[in-house]
């Protein structure tokens, strides 16, 4: 069986260390490199290809947004989980709209990484269940006061719903749907207002909340 090749992008040196030790505990993981910001990571993945990134969001020389960005761009087969703080839920919106495939709260332990990078490395998204319990404590999502008729959403619209949930860009949406990008962005930006929700993040977490996806 072919082994899941894993890159870490993280300023920390400590972090990545104890990442590295966690990583050696899955068997089916081969750590081809680790890097300390975003200009590195892109350096390696010439010369090893890996499978899946774990990306730190905030790294100097380039970030994790912008990093993120370019991985996708150059190697859209490349998976990317991004590695956050509690305190950094304004960004995650930024790293799913880059191509993220879902996010991690650092103090990750040795199951839920395992579950990560076996469910990005096979096409599906992954959102850290403690981040998501976290971000949904701490965030009013605008939907929550809303008045009026309950949502109704077209069945299109919560095929596209489900697949942003799945960390899919509006190019890979399309592709599944056989719609072009434009309309894709266009059942996004219905999606974005009729749950009144002022980013993908946002949507995500609506949708969870509600219990319109499973993930």
């Amino acid at each position: 069986m072919e082994k899941i090749k894993v890159l870490i992008a993280d300023d920390h040196q400590i972090f990545r260390a104890g990442l590295l030790v966690l990583l050696r505990e899955i068997p089916d993981v081969e750590i081809i490199g680790e890097a300390s910001n975003g200009a590195e990571a892109l350096t390696m993945i010439e010369y090893n290809m890996p499978h899946v990134i774990l990306m730190d969001i905030k790294m100097p020389k380039m970030n994790g947004i912008e990093t993120t960005k370019e991985v996708k761009l150059r190697y859209p087969e490349i998976k990317v989980l991004a590695l956050s703080m509690h305190d950094e839920e304004e960004y995650l919106d930024a790293m799913l709209f880059a191509g993220a495939k879902g996010f991690l709260l650092k103090k990750v332990e040795l199951d839920e990484l395992d579950r990560a990078i076996h469910s990005v490395a096979n096409g599906k998204n992954y959102f850290s269940e403690e981040l998501v319990a976290i971000l949904l404590n701490k965030v009013v999502l605008p939907n929550d006061n809303m008045q009026g008729e309950p949502l109704e959403l077209s069945k299109r619209e919560k095929e596209v719903l489900e697949h942003i949930c799945q960390g899919l860009t509006n190019t890979e949406i399309g592709e599944k749907l056989f719609l072009s990008p434009r309309t894709i962005e266009t059942h996004r930006a219905n999606l974005l207002e009729k749950t009144q929700s002022k980013n993908t993040v946002s949507l995500v977490l609506f949708a969870i909340k509600h219990k319109l996806v499973k993930v």
